[in-house]
């Protein structure tokens, strides 16, 4: 493990482009020079970076940035998928958020970027068997950033989370590769049942801001969800759909609306 990290921290295109921006960041914002050394350039790899980003915001009274640091450390040296994920994460905010122009943005002061990182070792924590500390991280990640995750959601790679703010996401919820959330989503439960009780996202969802998807129920691959709809259907895949309930509007409009972010429902 040791010999594959040390090695990608020489290959790593991501985590060099990142440490580049930093010590461009340090130059033009000298005040900056503490927390950019200690988020970024202290660090040899992305994983390191993450462990520590995620401990020093997480933080509390309750458990310490130690403590928090060795159990992300502990995450990420034994699961390689976290910081896959976390690139490939990256990589969509830069591609499809306007107000992003650097890859160190996210890492240092997105919350959606970082509300996410600290659900994948949640959920690393919960499949280990550990899930009251999973449960920890959530209700912190919660506090925290406004985004509640359940640590048992399974989220893909290459997700972003515009703005990020008062984003739910139930226990037995799925959300495919290259889906975008913004603000204000719930993929949530419609009562009280246990169970399979949560939506199940397709790859390549655009889920436009306030938009409900409630139930057991199927979004469609390369499908739109217009802002503040609420989803009580299952969703066939490349279609648009719109209001309260919602309804099918149109197709998708492209063939990747989560990366294009277009929402305009006259496509």
């Amino acid at each position: 493990m040791q010999t594959r990290k040390s090695n990608l921290a020489h290959v790593d295109p991501v985590w060099f482009r990142i440490k580049e921006e930093a010590r461009e960041a340090y130059q033009n914002e000298p005040f900056l020079g503490g927390v950019l050394h200690a988020c970024v350039l202290h660090h040899d790899d992305l994983s390191q970076a993450l462990a520590y980003r995620i401990a020093s915001k997480l933080s509390s009274n309750e458990m310490s940035e130690q403590v928090l640091r060795e159990l992300c450390d502990d995450a990420y040296n034994s699961d390689p998928d976290l910081a896959d994920s976390a690139r490939a994460d990256l990589v969509a905010v830069v591609d499809r958020d306007p107000a992003c122009h650097r890859y160190l943005q996210p890492l240092m002061f997105f919350k959606g970027f970082q509300a996410l990182q600290a659900h994948r070792v949640a959920n690393f924590l919960w499949r280990q068997g550990q899930e009251d500390l999973a449960y920890f991280l959530q209700m912190r990640t919660s506090e925290v950033f406004g985004v509640d995750i359940h640590p048992a959601a399974r989220v893909g790679k290459g997700i972003m989370f515009d703005h990020a703010h008062s984003i739910v996401i139930g226990e037995t919820a799925v959300v495919g590769d290259n889906v975008s959330i913004l603000h204000a989503v719930t993929l949530g439960g419609t009562g009280k049942d246990e169970g399979d009780r949560h939506p199940k996202i397709g790859d390549g969802v655009l889920i436009g801001a306030g938009a409900k998807v409630l139930g057991n129920i199927t979004v469609g691959r390369c499908s739109r969800i217009a802002a503040g709809s609420v989803v009580l259907q299952d969703i066939p895949e490349k279609s648009t759909v719109a209001g309260v309930p919602a309804k099918i509007v149109g197709t998708a409009g492209c063939s990747n609306p989560s990366i294009t972010m277009d929402q305009l429902l006259s496509k």
